[in-house]
């Protein structure tokens, strides 16, 4: 890994993404689907071809471009999950600007820092998106976020739910359906896109165009098992990496039908995602193990009375799924016949790191099992910093050597990239995660390497306990984190959820931790546990341990930033919940 996180792939090379994810396709198979795009509303669906995809881009670059934008510009992009979104993607792709979408449920000052930041020249949003029959309020938020964003020049509306807004009727209507391309270089930045930062400011991790389009399209290939004709389903939001790399660019640069979800999983019921599947046709389906578990809480009949026959590939994304939900995903949805693909990557990485093959490599519940092609994974000592040898080993999880999607830069702050990513542990990539290789070689995530607590001396992993506390019957979900102890140095705070139909009693907190010391040792027995109604986790799904650990620190002052959270009632619950369990000391 070179020092100063020089990267380069296809040296002298020049390409356009757009083309190769639309015209290509618009002249080979221009009447294959290109978008199924599923609504809120389960009745409203459409199709979109190669064809029409393709005019539908160039009618929108060209309005990109009487609006001044040009080559290397930079537009914010705030949109639902609706065809016009991928629209406007391919749109700055085709004219080589670099589009930074921010996920349409941030609020308007998370907003307006992700626009200024990127220093966005135009701005595309649109009048209202809807979620799980919710309205969101996206232009009133925009508009908000502009009063201090000095830099954006022009914003672009769409009317997506008819809400009243200043509108000019037919202005756009004459956009021509041809646009040429825009000849870009390999290194060129395609896009960049926020993630949260240990200093509180989100760092813009940025893209090149031809390495991550390349890695893109080749996970997305191998890792699902595409094949012309299949229905791909990943129903991320475009606003985070996965919807990037396998909603839009995987799928598109490989000529696929991809399906464009703006749902919920239980809206309007249960039901949702297999009734999805089975109207479509799906054969690859990915989503995050927080969505399985909150579906298997509901119970099988939700998923047995529909169709799956049509899936072939199951696959889980965003944090290590824990072995009941892996075979309740494998056995109930997947009929035992679907292979399922535990994926390991960041935003950072742009695509899969470790990740099992369809009918290669042999699966092990909760495991990511091995790297992809030519990704050369390292286990270190977090203390020397050296790599541990052989199999059957723990530490920090580091790369080795670059591959075609490792992020570029932190945008305006390269120095950022080194000191987060490539100067913890000289010639290496740091992930950031600890994890373990086990005596068959296989890799298991161990969670945030700032998760691991040392308890008496003994460093143990947040995602060992939980995956102890979530083998209880009743147990939905579980996060554990670390507290200041006396004694011990630390001590260990156990949330959990029950699942709906189990009924709490007294002696239900010490089946938990009874759990706990049976399956790790007496070590790990956890001081404290709290049953909760839920757990305080960002919109695209991930626990807020931050905020856990105040609580279990008693140290709720000051809480920092929440804008990210879904739901910020969550979080006054427990405190309440947690200083009751105090106050019985």
């Amino acid at each position: 890994m070179h020092p100063d996180g020089h990267v380069s792939w296809f040296l002298n090379g020049k390409l356009n993404v757009c083309e190769n994810c639309v015209d290509r396709w618009a002249e080979e198979t221009p009447d294959r689907i290109a978008l199924i795009w599923e609504g809120d509303d389960p009745s409203h669906s459409k199709r979109i071809t190669y064809r029409d995809l393709h005019t539908q881009v160039c009618k929108f670059a060209n309005m990109l471009k009487r609006l001044g934008v040009r080559k290397h510009d930079t537009v914010g992009i705030y949109m639902p999950m609706i065809p016009e979104t991928v629209y406007a993607m391919l749109a700055c792709a085709r004219l080589g600007a670099i589009h930074s979408v921010v996920f349409a449920g941030f609020s308007s000052h998370s907003l307006r820092d992700r626009l200024d930041d990127a220093h966005c020249k135009v701005v595309i949003t649109a009048d209202q998106g809807v979620r799980g029959g919710k309205v969101i309020p996206l232009k009133s938020v925009m508009d908000e976020a502009l009063k201090e964003c000095p830099l954006v020049e022009k914003c672009i509306v769409f009317k997506h739910q008819g809400h009243d807004i200043d509108w000019t009727e037919g202005r756009d209507e004459a956009m021509r359906p041809y646009c040429p391309l825009e000849p870009m270089d390999n290194e060129d930045l395609l896009f960049m896109l926020y993630t949260s930062g240990s200093t509180g400011k989100p760092k813009g991790i940025a893209h090149s165009s031809a390495g991550y389009l390349l890695y893109a399209a080749m996970t997305h290939k191998y890792v699902f098992d595409y094949h012309p004709g299949d229905v791909h389903a990943c129903v991320a939001d475009v606003g985070w990496i996965t919807g990037h790399s396998y909603v839009v660019y995987g799928p598109l640069c490989n000529g696929a039908t991809t399906v464009l979800f703006e749902s919920v999983p239980t809206y309007p019921d249960p039901a949702r995602y297999w009734h999805m599947i089975e109207k479509h046709g799906i054969s690859q389906f990915y989503t995050a193990p927080t969505a399985i578990r909150a579906l298997m809480v509901h119970g099988d009949e939700w998923v047995s009375k529909h169709d799956l026959s049509s899936l072939r590939v199951l696959g889980t994304v965003g944090e290590p799924i824990n072995p009941e939900a892996w075979r309740w995903y494998y056995e109930v949805v997947g009929r035992k016949r679907c292979d399922i693909v535990d994926t390991y990557w960041q935003t950072e990485t742009g695509g899969h790191l470790l990740t099992p093959l369809p009918g290669a490599i042999r699966c092990k519940p909760g495991s990511a099992t091995r790297p992809f092609f030519g990704v050369e994974p390292v286990v270190l000592d977090s203390k020397t910093g050296q790599p541990l040898e052989g199999d059957d080993v723990s530490g920090v999880l580091c790369i080795k050597k670059p591959w075609p999607g490792m992020m570029r830069t932190v945008y305006g702050d390269h120095e950022r990239l080194l000191n987060v990513y490539l100067r913890p542990y000289k010639g290496f990539y740091h992930t950031g995660d600890g994890a373990v290789r086990d005596k068959d070689g296989y890799y298991w995530i161990t969670g945030r390497v700032d998760d691991t607590i040392n308890v008496s001396g003994h460093r143990l992993g947040s995602a060992e306990i939980e995956h102890a506390l979530v083998q209880h019957p009743g147990c939905a979900e579980a996060a554990v984190v670390g507290f200041p102890h006396s004694v011990k140095g630390a001590g260990l705070f156990c949330y959990v959820t029950m699942n709906n139909e189990y009924e709490v009693n007294e002696g239900t907190v010490n089946e938990l931790r009874d759990i706990v010391r049976k399956e790790i040792g007496p070590i790990a027995t956890p001081d404290h546990i709290l049953i909760v109604p839920a757990l305080p986790k960002t919109r695209s799904g991930k626990i807020m341990r931050r905020l856990l650990r105040k609580i279990a620190s008693n140290d709720t002052g000051s809480l920092g930033d929440v804008s990210t959270l879904a739901d910020q009632q969550v979080v006054s619950d427990l405190i309440n919940a947690a200083q009751k369990l105090f106050n019985k000391r």
